[in-house]
């Protein structure tokens, strides 16, 4: 059956789309999801953090002629996790059911969007993953895949967390587990938001399921990776692990 039929019957989507200087994406990255977002209440959430490309202008300018479309703009840029939190808040006020983050530049594939909403009726977090069977990344040189590997190793290892993409960003939330998690509590600002949200959804005893999919480079505008986000994800890490006993 496929996946989009089996998800017929679910609740209403957001799907969260943080932006930076992504005005060259936003526009095909919104037309691409629209055909996944079969429900009537489903809705894309631009979170644009006051681009200097005029990223929140075209958002608008998208949203003034598509009732799915919605935007918030932040003042100014304060990292990816910070972003996603004020979007999952205004998600879970509008009545979604389901909140999918992802990243606005097609590393994550629309396509795979269906595969992660139909996993949702059996698991409160799903994952898109790159390193179980089927899943892998396309175009990363020898050194940003060891970076990532290792990275996720890294987490899985020191937080005793049996998910092997705890860096990964495309997620499927049900809404009770972002009701019942603390967000003010959240205290991650780069990638190592998405190790910490994992793991306070498996020490809050909800379920996680990993799919596959293939993560690709951005095929346009620069890699938001920075040297302080690697910096700030190997000291925060074993924080959560400290805090958490």
């Amino acid at each position: 059956m496929p996946e989009e039929a089996r998800t017929e019957h679910r609740g209403a989507a957001w799907v969260i789309l943080p932006t930076y200087n992504e005005a060259r994406n936003i526009k095909e990255m919104v037309k691409a999801l629209e055909p996944k977002l079969t429900h009537q209440g489903d809705r894309i959430l631009i979170v644009d953090d006051n681009s200097p490309d005029g990223t929140g202008h075209v958002a608008d300018q998208i949203a003034s002629g598509n009732r799915r479309v919605e935007v918030l703009h932040r003042q100014k840029k304060e990292g990816l996790g910070p972003a996603y939190l004020e979007g999952f808040r205004a998600a879970l006020d509008g009545g979604a059911e389901l909140i999918v983050q992802m990243d606005a530049d097609f590393s994550h594939d629309p396509a795979y969007l269906p595969r992660l909403l139909a996993a949702s009726e059996v698991a409160d977090l799903v994952i898109g993953s790159r390193y179980v069977p089927g899943g892998g990344i396309t175009e990363w040189g020898q050194v940003r895949r060891l970076l990532s590997r290792g990275g996720s190793l890294y987490s899985r290892t020191i937080l005793r967390v049996p998910v092997r993409d705890l860096t990964g960003g495309f997620k499927c939330f049900r809404r009770e587990v972002l009701e019942t998690i603390d967000l003010d509590e959240v205290a991650a600002s780069g990638y190592s938001f998405q190790v910490e949200m994992t793991w306070r959804v498996v020490k809050a005893g909800f379920s996680v399921m990993e799919v596959p999919i293939t993560f690709r480079e951005r095929q346009q505008g620069e890699s938001k990776m920075t040297t302080a986000i690697v910096a700030e994800a190997a000291w925060r890490v074993p924080a959560m692990r400290f805090r958490g006993r």
